[in-house]
């Protein structure tokens, strides 16, 4: 069995390591500093546990393992943390499992054994305190782009096509998932495209009575339909007062 600990706390780090340097059929154990550096390594090297902190910098634990999920053969999770009462409420305690720091040797051996019977749909549910990044699986490759990089998401028959600053990505969710994720910091504008709140620019009319939206960074201008333009117009009032 193959582990990978990530923690942004070193001394944490290295207690799970020296917990971990006798157990039976663990053959491999490597560690991450933080999520981005986790899931660069597990898309280098197939790890089968990913032993996850939950509070980290940056991209949490919650965050990773939604990433982790876009994998063609995820690893199993297994969620680490300081405070009991955050991993109550972060999942579902009959779906993962989880280990609560100082992490109990006996615990962590009892959710080993059972770490391969975890599938990545009992993680499905799992939502982070707030979203850094989209994901979209490249071949065996793993493509990340930070979501204030990101432009629009437009529907594109059964993908979404994200445009951020250095490019474009062809994404699986559906539209109406990203709408849900990201309301916050995204406005449906049409029934096939969401807009960067802070990438509106201004509104142009033009002759045939369309209103389109143009975006910083991008050249082309969006249209807005009819059902969602007073809700973009009444933002830009807002912002602009």
């Amino acid at each position: 069995m193959k582990i990978l600990v990530v923690d942004d706390e070193p001394l944490a780090r290295a207690r799970m390591l020296a917990l971990l340097a006798d157990v039976d059929h663990v053959s491999e154990v490597s560690e991450a500093p933080n999520g981005l550096r986790a899931l660069e390594q597990i898309n280098d090297s197939g790890f089968d546990v990913v032993l996850l902190d939950i509070r980290m910098p940056g991209m949490d634990g919650l965050e990773v393992a939604r990433h982790i999920l876009k994998l063609e053969i995820p690893p199993t999770v297994i969620f680490t943390t300081a405070y009991e009462q955050h991993a109550l409420e972060a999942f579902d305690l009959n779906a993962i499992g989880y280990l609560v720091k100082p992490v109990k040797k006996t615990r962590l051996l009892h959710l080993l054994k059972t770490a391969q019977q975890l599938t990545a749909v009992q993680v499905q549910d799992i939502q982070p305190e707030q979203e850094r990044y989209i994901s979209a699986r490249i071949g065996s490759d793993l493509q990340l782009v930070p979501l204030t990089d990101v432009y629009y998401f437009r529907a594109d028959q059964k993908y979404v096509l994200a445009v951020h600053k250095n490019g474009e990505l062809l994404l699986e969710d559906t539209l109406k998932s990203l709408e849900d994720r990201f309301s916050e910091h995204f406005l449906r504008i049409h029934r096939n495209a969401l807009v960067a709140l802070n990438a509106i620019q201004s509104l142009h009319k033009q002759a045939d009575g369309k209103v389109q939206v143009m975006l910083h960074g991008v050249a082309e201008p969006l249209e807005i339909s009819r059902r969602h333009l007073p809700q973009v117009r009444q933002l830009i009032k807002a912002r602009c007062s």
